[in-house]
């Protein structure tokens, strides 16, 4: 193993730069070479590649975003993009890739390492939306929450202050995750999310308590997936049946996104990054690597993309009781 590329793909989550930093300085200690891909999967069939030494990593630990910028490539679905990836990544005597992302990102190394084996893949689970399988946590989930968990107890303070309603939108399009812990750690009375069947008239009776003292804040935390439909088509069904509450609706959108990690986050990054040359090294090849109980875990790209991390029913019962 003498030279290894890294890269981060699709949608951005703080602690990326952290995971790159780790690659590097690990691989920096063992004298193998890396270079950078920019713009993901499509950096790779561009052929867009710099070198990344400890002075290109410095002082980047606490950055969100990525210093290889991100993208999403629809070029790389085919087999001419894979193709032309390959022949960069041969120009460059690159042995394996280390790629940070998504479900898609996975995708994409599976069919790639079935095409041309002779490249070692490794996968680092960087998402906010934590439904990766193979790891308790993805990188960027713990900022993620703690940023929707800041921004609904701001919101709560106006909602009290001014006797509201608020419908909160949180990503999280096809998993509640986001969802469900930022309202249980903010104190929501209500959170809607994609994997427990939407109940309206069970949220209409808790309405009906809140109206007997409507001088009480009320939070509705919904995944923007949620099947009751978006924060403002749900907002119009509560409008119609409570026609004098002062109703609002905040979308927390890319903010979730942004801004420094997490320590969670950082330590998180680093171990993976760390644990992604070590792995490398010791021969293990095309596997997502995650942490399960506090361990080091590899799962093959074909069964991290099989399955996907369940939500914890416990913390659907203890929502249950405690809103």
């Amino acid at each position: 193993m003498k030279r290894v590329a890294v890269l981060t793909s699709g949608g951005d989550s703080p602690g990326m730069n952290a995971a790159i930093r780790a690659v590097v300085k690990t691989a920096y200690f063992y004298q193998i070479e890396v270079f950078g891909v920019l713009r993901g999967y499509e950096g790779l069939i561009q052929g867009t590649f710099e070198p990344l030494n400890l002075e290109r990593v410095h002082n980047i630990i606490h950055r969100g975003g990525t210093i290889l910028k991100s993208a999403r490539s629809e070029r790389f679905k085919t087999e001419e993009g894979r193709k032309q990836a390959y022949e960069h990544l041969l120009k460059h005597n690159i042995d394996a890739v280390i790629a940070v992302g998504g479900d898609g990102t996975y995708t994409g190394a599976k069919v790639f390492c079935e095409e041309f084996p002779e490249i070692a893949w490794i996968g680092l689970p960087g998402t906010i939306d934590n439904d990766l399988y193979g790891t308790d946590f993805t990188i960027g989930y713990d900022t993620a929450i703690n940023t929707a968990m800041e921004a609904i107890d701001r919101i709560r303070d106006t909602a009290d202050a001014l006797n509201r309603l608020f419908i909160v939108e949180v990503m999280g399009r096809d998993a509640g995750f986001i969802a469900l812990r930022s309202g249980i750690a903010s104190g929501a009375e209500a959170v809607l999310i994609p994997e427990s069947k939407a109940d309206l008239p069970r949220l209409l009776r808790r309405l009906e308590q809140r109206a007997k003292n409507p001088e009480h804040a009320f939070i509705v935390v919904v995944a923007e997936g949620d099947e009751i439909g978006s924060s403002l088509a749900l907002k119009q069904k509560l409008q119609y049946k409570y026609p004098r509450w002062d109703i609002r609706v905040v979308v927390l959108g890319h903010l979730q996104r942004g801004g420094a990690p997490t320590c969670a986050d950082r330590v998180l990054a680093s171990e993976l990054g760390f644990a992604a040359v070590e792995a490398l090294r010791k021969g293990i090849k095309n596997v997502a690597i995650g942490k399960v109980h506090k361990e080091i875990h590899y799962t093959p790209f074909e069964q991290a993309i099989k399955h996907h991390n369940d939500i914890n029913p416990n913390l659907l019962r203890l929502l249950e009781i405690l809103a």
